[in-house]
């Protein structure tokens, strides 16, 4: 039992070290991505992960939990100072699993929902054909205005009033501007709707203030908590205080059996982070350096999804300098620098393919990244792009993405010990 990872599994030893090599040594600019400080990973890779314990403090369906009960109550309640939430339910393994569970409590199957569209900057699990939501229940799309590439509040009013829908489901993976729930939130009641606000990417501008809070607007509000959030990969879903039961019986035992209490105790943790003063400014800083990144691309000629960012993340229409998605992430992956290919509002490119990229910040200012370090990030991702069909270029932006890198360390120790080369 004492044997190492490495006396074990070489293999799997061998890809987590060379794992924490690229993400050390490269430029992490997928917006749904961050990474997690040391004390989060050591709750990851606790003693926990032993423990079953289906149910919730208190009331077990297994013997031994009291420390298990002492890890859940801190995530709750850390959860709900964080969000000035009534209710937190830290057991969804997932976002989408966290939307599911909403989904069983306040729906019956075949009930109308409107979801933002997917290709408009939505998510699958907000009505997609083939996500388990789309197949349980008739979504009716929203998106946003062909002429400026903003949410269509008035569409959607006009939509609501049409269809009646029983929940509106408002948040999105790749919209970069402020969401007004109090409007959203308007709309529903005056069709006799709820309101369920998915913030898994704004979380952490949320519970900042750098973004207005669904949580007084909302019936219901779901997260990830390794996005913005810095925790470990993982869903939260928040709700008034009246609809807590049944929204816990859905999750256990609807649609989970037992829970995972070493990520549980490392959203713990990451709550505990995100309370301190220090994480507001890490907030402010990723908000910054996405307004400056998103500018300085701007400014090297490629088109940028409504004209700009209110947050951590923006759209780049690469195609507008005849460069499909797909083509931009694999020359800036063969650079160094990770993002991921993006439909964009009435794209004419498959999904696949897609017309976009979402950059994001939280990881490259995780690392320590500011706003001279956009401009240069910047400037290698325009010369990646013009480069994208030279090999040789490309592999000289390599060595600069490591030279940038090699500035902010990041797992030093991780790396040290595995004798990994950076």
């Amino acid at each position: 039992m004492e044997r190492s990872l490495r006396e074990v599994d070489p293999e799997v030893a061998e890809a987590v070290l060379n794992e924490t090599g690229r993400q050390a040594n490269g430029l992490e600019l997928i917006a749904s991505e961050n990474f997690v400080s040391e004390a989060v990973l050591e709750a990851m890779g606790s003693v926990f992960t032993n423990k079953y314990a289906e149910g919730y403090p208190g009331k077990r369906y297994y013997g031994g939990c009291e420390f298990t009960d002492v890890v859940e109550r801190l995530a709750i309640e850390r959860a709900k100072k964080l969000f000035g939430a009534e209710h937190a339910n830290v057991q969804p393994h997932s976002g989408t699993q966290a939307n599911t569970a909403v989904y069983l409590a306040a729906l019956s199957p075949g009930d109308t929902v409107l979801g933002m569209d997917l290709s408009h900057g939505g998510h699958l699990s907000h009505g997609h054909p083939l996500n388990i939501s789309g197949k349980l229940y008739r979504f009716v799309a929203y998106g946003v205005r062909k002429e400026d590439e903003r949410l269509d509040y008035d569409a959607l009013d006009r939509l609501a009033r049409e269809h009646r829908p029983k929940l509106i489901v408002c948040g999105a993976s790749a919209y970069p501007r402020i969401i007004d729930f109090e409007r959203i939130a308007s709309i529903a009641r005056s069709v006799g709707a709820r309101v369920l606000a998915d913030i898994a990417h704004i979380a952490g501008m949320v519970v900042t203030g750098k973004h207005p809070s669904p949580v007084p607007h909302c019936e219901y509000v779901t997260t990830t908590t390794h996005k913005t959030l810095r925790g470990p990969r993982g869903g939260l879903v928040l709700c008034k205080a009246e609809l807590a039961a049944d929204l816990d019986r859905v999750t256990f035992p609807g649609i989970q059996g037992g829970p995972l209490v070493h990520i549980i105790a490392a959203k713990a943790v990451a709550f505990h982070e995100a309370l301190q003063p220090s994480y507001h400014a890490y907030i402010d800083r990723v908000v910054a350096n996405a307004s400056a990144l998103c500018s300085a691309v701007g400014r090297r000629g490629f088109r940028i999804v409504s004209g700009g960012t209110d947050n951590h993340l923006f759209l780049v229409d690469v195609f507008s300098k005849g460069v499909t998605g797909k083509a931009a992430e694999k020359a800036l992956e063969k650079a160094g620098i990770t993002v991921n290919k993006n439909t964009i509002p009435f794209d004419t490119q498959k999904p696949f393919v897609a017309s976009g990229i979402r950059v994001g910040t939280p990881a490259v200012t995780t690392r320590g990244m500011g706003l001279p370090e956009m401009e240069t990030i910047a400037d290698l991702i325009g010369r990646a792009l013009d480069s994208r069909d030279d090999e040789v270029g490309l592999a000289r932006i390599r060595q600069d993405v490591l030279a940038l890198a090699a500035r902010f360390p990041l797992y030093a120790r991780r790396l040290a010990a595995g004798g990994a080369r950076a």
